[in-house]
């Protein structure tokens, strides 16, 4: 397993070794003892998975207080582009976002840490995307900043999205609470 750094202070990609065979192919997505020796030290409490179609936009989504999350993200089966939005107040990448392709041919997958806000735009005809989280879902907790916020000027690199009525009715970035100071 290979960690990346991105230039996102505690955002990772990771990259799992896949051995290959005649049958097809078996990698660890998870490993708890090499994500420490790496720095990478977090107790995941919750799977989630989604099927989404292909211009699907999810996000963007984060949690505040006791219930931010961490999440560990990859693609199970499909193509997304995965989008991460620094929204620590104070960093030098706040306002800025990373965005890696995700897809069941390439194995990656990225640590997004609590302070980033979250999604992913489906590329395949289909996706299955799965995350483990460091905390529970809450509804309390839950925020959202709109995706085509004209501000971020994010490259979902879809031409015509699918995006549910409450990522539609999201706060724009300048609009958030400054739930995350470093």
């Amino acid at each position: 397993m290979e960690i990346i750094k991105t230039g996102f202070d505690g955002l990772l990609v990771v990259q799992p070794k896949v051995f290959y065979d005649d049958r097809g192919y078996f990698y660890e997505a998870f490993r708890a003892d090499i994500l420490v020796k790496m720095g990478l030290s977090v107790e995941f409490v919750q799977d989630n998975f989604s099927r989404s179609k292909k211009n699907t936009i999810r996000g963007l989504h984060y949690q505040v207080g006791k219930n931010a999350q961490g999440k560990l993200c990859q693609v199970i089966s499909g193509k997304v582009l995965d989008v991460a939005l620094d929204i620590r107040y104070n960093s030098p990448t706040c306002g800025k976002y990373y965005s890696h392709e995700l897809s069941d041919e390439n194995h990656t997958m990225v640590w997004i840490p609590p302070g980033f806000a979250h999604g992913f735009s489906v590329l395949s005809d289909e996706a299955v995307f799965m995350y483990r989280c460091t905390a529970y879902y809450s509804k309390e907790d839950e925020r959202s900043i709109l995706y085509n916020d004209p501000d971020l000027k994010i490259d979902w690199k879809v031409d015509y999205p699918l995006v549910s009525g409450k990522d539609l009715k999201a706060k724009r970035f300048k609009e958030i609470d400054r739930d995350f100071v470093l």
